[in-house]
């Protein structure tokens, strides 16, 4: 052959596009291969394939996703750690400024809660009474704990219809009731094989040194002693406890725990000394006698026994306070007319009391009044606060005879208005 002849290269592309409604496909296209061009040619199958690529993804894949993720993943390295500083640096500027908004929150709300208290809580005491609670130690071996008497003993103090419960397990047991005003002091009592009553609330709690003698009633002859003399320049000599009310008498009320006939005759002979110089309340047959000092017998107390000795009775009886209408019980062998208070009423439910449960409150608190007895509810709610001062107020409210309390500071000097301010419990266990 005298002239060259060109190759052709037929190139059928078929592109990917959409049927028409009528069904009519296009033809494939073709090119030829011009060896004159050939980097042109290749480079239009090349794209050509890529453009076939591109068709065979789908729309979100072409665009290559959010476009918040391309820019970090597709930022440089350098970059990424600056957005990352950043971020860091803001996490730590609003954890530093949590921190001291709640430094000062802290600060403010312990300022308030301390200018509360001392803005509500009662004065220190400064009586004999509160000197001798800061001073008092355990009895010993040599006896009950001895002091200096002072003539302010009681100054200043208000008595105040109000029961010590388990006046023994205070730190100091007697005084402090009596620095807070209460009239009324419980003392639980065990008989020993001889004859000595400890004090406790269970057998395995007592103490030898602790006895009845040597944590009330020595104590007690001990004040009514000084009283005595304290006053013995008046006409008419006052043994009372307080001087705001020195005729006001102190009720003993003792649990007998064990054996009731035998814890009598004991006491009976410790109470002697009592009887012997006037200081008991007593009945003589025909007419009540007070004293500066009520003994009343609870828990296994022998009733019998209380009603025995019609011509000088000196202790007196706890009648049951749900069986008040019984005609054996009377102001001259019972002082106190007791309940549980859930045994009494029910359980309180919601935390207060209904009107329900106040109508037989009061049913009972009058049945005990008509008979010359005093009405005491125990076991009364100790918590929550706002709960315990509501009942409390209640009982008060009713005309209750003695309250029954645990906590003796928040009873008698606390406005129970004020003992829990925005949530804050400002008094509690004393």
């Amino acid at each position: 052959m005298g002239q060259d002849t060109k190759s052709e290269t037929i190139v059928t592309v078929r592109p990917m596009q959409p049927r028409t409604m009528s069904g009519d496909v296009p033809g494939p296209r073709k090119f030829l291969d011009d060896e004159s061009d050939t980097s042109s040619q290749i480079s239009s199958a090349i794209s050509l394939d890529d453009v076939e690529a591109g068709r065979s993804k789908p729309k979100w894949y072409r665009r290559g996703g959010s476009p918040a993720l391309t820019r970090w993943f597709g930022a440089p390295r350098s970059a990424k750690n600056s957005k990352r500083q950043r971020w860091c640096k803001w996490v730590l500027i609003v954890v530093v400024l949590l921190g001291i908004f709640g430094v000062i929150a802290a600060i403010v709300y312990v300022s308030f809660v301390g200018t509360l208290i001392s803005r509500l809580a009662p004065p220190p005491g400064r009586s004999g009474l509160d000197h001798i609670v800061e001073k008092w130690t355990e009895p010993d071996k040599n006896g009950a704990f001895k002091y200096e008497w002072r003539n302010d003993f009681s100054r200043d103090i208000v008595p105040k219809n109000c029961h010590s419960h388990n006046d023994y397990w205070r730190r100091v047991p007697l005084y402090a009731a009596l620095a807070a005003g209460c009239v009324s002091i419980e003392a639980d009592v065990w008989r020993t094989d001889d004859d000595e009553l400890l004090v406790g609330h269970s057998w395995s709690s007592t103490v030898k040194t602790r006895t009845l003698r040597t944590l009330y009633l020595d104590p007690l002859a001990n004040i009514f002693d000084h009283r005595n003399i304290s006053t013995s320049s008046t006409s008419d000599k006052e043994t009372g406890m307080f001087d705001a009310d020195p005729n006001k008498s102190t009720v003993l009320l003792i649990d007998f725990k064990n054996d009731g006939h035998k814890i009598w005759s004991v006491l009976k002979s410790q109470l002697q000394s009592f009887r012997d110089k006037n200081w008991l309340t007593y009945y003589d047959g025909k007419a009540m006698h007070q004293g500066p000092l009520t003994v009343v017998g609870t828990g296994s107390t022998p009733f019998e026994l209380v009603q025995q000795n019609s011509t000088d009775r000196f202790i007196f009886f706890d009648a049951p306070l749900r069986s008040i209408s019984e005609a054996q019980y009377n102001s001259t062998n019972s002082y106190y007319a007791s309940s549980n208070l859930e045994a009494a009423i029910g359980g309180l439910g919601l935390g207060s009391i209904t009107w329900k449960q106040e109508k037989f409150l009061k049913q009972q608190i009058q049945a005990a009044e008509d008979k010359g007895l005093k009405s005491r509810y125990w076991d009364t709610p100790a918590w929550p606060i706002r709960v315990r001062d509501r009942v409390w107020a209640k009982l008060m409210e009713l005309g209750v005879g003695m309250l029954n309390v645990d906590d003796l500071v928040s009873a008698t000097r606390w406005n129970w208005g004020f003992c829990v301010v925005a949530g804050i419990a400002l008094c509690g266990n004393s």
